[in-house]
Parts: C-alpha cells; structure tokens; sequence
C-alpha cells in the first residue's frame, strides 16, 4: 500500500493506495536524507526501498525486452551483504546489513532475469535457505512468523535461482506447506482467499495483497507472473491441496472481488474507502498467471483509465507493477497503457538502459512527477507524508495485514 497526499490538512482522510509491498518495512522520507546513488531508479529517500524497486524496475525491463543498464544492475549487485542476503538499502558497501527476505528475493529474482550474475544468486540463494522457517516459509526478517506475501516473494525467488521449491523442507515441511496453511476452505466465507498471516487467535482473515502474493507464489512465478491459457475450472474454488490448484482458488477469489468496480480498495480508519491502484495490479497479474485473463480485462482496462497520475507520483515500482499487468493480460500494451508509454516513463525514472534512445516526453514526465516533492516512491507498504503520521502509519501497517 501507500499514499496519495491531497493537502497537508487532510491527515484522517488520507488515502492509502497500494502499490509493491514487501510486507513489512518502514516508512520512507518524503525527501531524500541520503545522496541518491547513481544507477539507482527513482528521485526518492532510497533508505526504505532501494533494492525494491530497483529490482521491480530491471525485472520489468527485461519483461518487455529492454536490457538495464549496467550500471543500474551494477548498483544492484552492489547492495549484496557478505552473507548473501540484501537489506531495503545500504549506503555504501562498509554500512550495517540489516538485512530481509523481500529485498533478498526481489533483487535474486531481477538479477536471475537479467544473468550474468550466477555468484550474486547462489550465494543470496544459499542465505533464503539457511533461514527458512520450521512451518517451511519464511517472514521479512529471519526467524519472523512465516506469511504468504514474504514466502511468495522468496519462493519466486528460489524458482529463478534453480531450487526445486517443493523438495526444500524443514521440519518436514515446504514453503507450499506454509502458504496451504493460510488459505481460506472452499465453502466457507472468502472460501479459496488467503490470509496474510493467522490472528493471535490462529483464525485466518481474507487479505486481497497476500491472495495475489500467493497465488504466483504457489505457481513458482516471480513478482512478473506470466500469461497462462484459459481455464474455465480456473473460476471455482475446488477443494483439494495441490499447490497450484489452490493458487488458482486464490485467484477466482480476486476474481469475484474485482467483479463489481474493478479495482480494490483500501483506507485509513476514519477515512474514505479509495482504489487500491497497486494491489490491482498484482491482482491482475495473479489472474493472467491462473489461466483467468479474461477476468483480468475489467480491472486492466480501470488501471488504464485511473493509474496514470498514481504512478507518476509513485515512481519506478508503480510503473513496473503496471507493466507486469499489462504484459500478462491478453489486450494489454505496455506501450499504449491509457495513453502512456509505460516502458519509456520506468526508464525515465533512472539510467537510460542499453540502446535506447534518449526519450524528451517521458524525461520531462518523470520530472514533473518529483517536483514539490510530491513523487514519493511509496513501494514498500506506504505511509504518510506528512512527518507527525510517520508513527501512525507502521502501526496501521501491522493492523491492515489481518483485515
């Protein structure tokens, strides 16, 4: 999630709008306190994101074919600890390695998409290994309480990186043990949804974000996803614990929630329900990998009416959410997304990548975004701009996981 500011006066009602979320972190600065990196996608304090959305940046260029540029790519590989892990961000390569399963999992999946960098894999491979959990999955810090959308991202991860995911187990179990633990039945309220993680009464409450999260993950997809076949059994929650079918549950769920408006929607307590540009997105993307593009059309063709202005303030992980979407989805164009050009507007937001040309229209687009200091690259959970609800907003985040 992450927000959308309309004025400095309307703290309450403030919008939370989703865009890549790892599932835990902070929230980030509303204007850079360190010096932006060169190589670095985006014009925002990377101390929260860094690795995120550079690493959904390079995987959405090679998406579409574009090859990074290296330096950018360069920078990323750069951010690898000694132990093979990758924290949110790191200020050089002497700073402290706090590092998380999402950051590591984004940047093995980007870096593994773009080769050439077998080394930094395997040995961030070998660190997500070392530090699975006992239920088989994993949580953003090591040892943390396993839940679908870390487990998802770091199974994505160790697909790309040569693991075969079903056969790394630990305590008996697989990361796929993990997230079946967190599925909704079939039959029953939000049968075939999945939930963030179990209450602190064990129950388990439907969460849109960690549905999509797990219904790649289950199919061993990265955060890109991919274009499957239609399948008309693709629509029904069926019972049963096969990983994929119960993926594909996942799926039909945000199938029928994106039914009626096309998108999702979050909010602030107090505050206005608002789209949920975002986790749209991934919900898309979730359904296009589950032989469901067709059900994908709908909330698709809302992100290219609605998710322009979200992603030129939002920066370099909105964009290449939206292209993830677009690409898996039978009539979308990446090129021609509402109008925009989303391939030229990403690698507007940093290094130009490997032969292509100069481009003045997406340059001076990206520039605007940031002017003011209003394009805040919200790609880690979100957050408020206005400093004082800094606190509120990483309580919300905990609380928002369970609804």
């Amino acid at each position: 999630m992450n927000v959308v500011r309309r004025s400095a006066a309307a703290l309450a009602a403030t919008a939370v709008i989703g865009t890549a979320t790892p599932a835990l972190a902070a929230t980030p600065s509303p204007s850079p306190s360190v010096a932006i990196p060169d190589g670095l996608y985006g014009t925002t304090d990377p101390t929260y994101d860094g690795v995120w959305r550079q690493s959904l940046a390079l995987l959405a260029q090679r998406t579409v074919g574009v090859e990074p540029a290296r330096k950018a790519t360069d920078w990323l590989a750069g951010q690898q600890c000694a132990n093979g892990a990758f924290a949110a961000f790191r200020d050089g390569a002497d700073a402290p390695c706090k590092a998380d399963t999402n950051s590591t999992g984004a940047a093995v999946q980007a870096l593994a998409e773009v080769g050439g960098h077998d080394a930094e894999v395997g040995k961030a491979v070998r660190w997500l290994k070392s530090v699975q959990n006992k239920d088989g999955g994993w949580g953003y810090y090591a040892g943390g309480a396993s839940d679908a959308n870390s487990t998802s991202v770091v199974i994505g991860a160790l697909a790309q990186g040569g693991v075969t995911v079903p056969n790394l187990r630990t305590g008996g179990k697989s990361p796929y043990d993990a997230l079946l633990k967190l599925a909704l039945p079939c039959g029953g309220k939000d049968g075939g949804a999945f939930a963030y993680q179990p209450d602190k009464k064990g129950e388990l409450t439907a969460n849109a974000d960690a549905t999509a999260a797990a219904a790649l993950g289950l199919r061993g997809e990265t955060l890109a996803g991919s274009r499957q076949d239609e399948d008309d059994s693709a629509a029904h929650c069926e019972k049963g614990e096969e990983p994929e079918r119960a993926g594909t549950n996942g799926a039909a769920w945000l199938a029928k929630t994106l039914a009626k408006d096309g998108h999702l929607t979050t909010a602030l307590p107090g505050a206005e329900p608002q789209p949920d540009y975002g986790n749209t997105a991934d919900a898309v993307v979730a359904l296009a990998a589950s032989g469901l593009g067709a059900k994908a059309t709908k909330p698709l063709r809302w992100l290219e009416s609605n998710a322009g202005a979200w992603a030129a303030k939002a920066g370099p992980a909105a964009y290449a959410q939206l292209i993830f979407a677009a690409a898996a989805t039978p009539g979308g164009d990446v090129h021609d997304f509402g109008g925009e050009d989303l391939v030229a507007e990403l690698n507007a937001t940093g290094p130009k990548p490997e032969g292509v040309d100069d481009d003045p229209t997406a340059t001076a687009s990206s520039t605007k975004s940031d002017e003011g200091g209003l394009g805040v690259a919200w790609t880690v959970g979100g957050g408020l701009l206005i400093g004082a609800l800094i606190g509120f907003a990483l309580m919300l985040r905990g609380r928002r996981r369970q609804q």
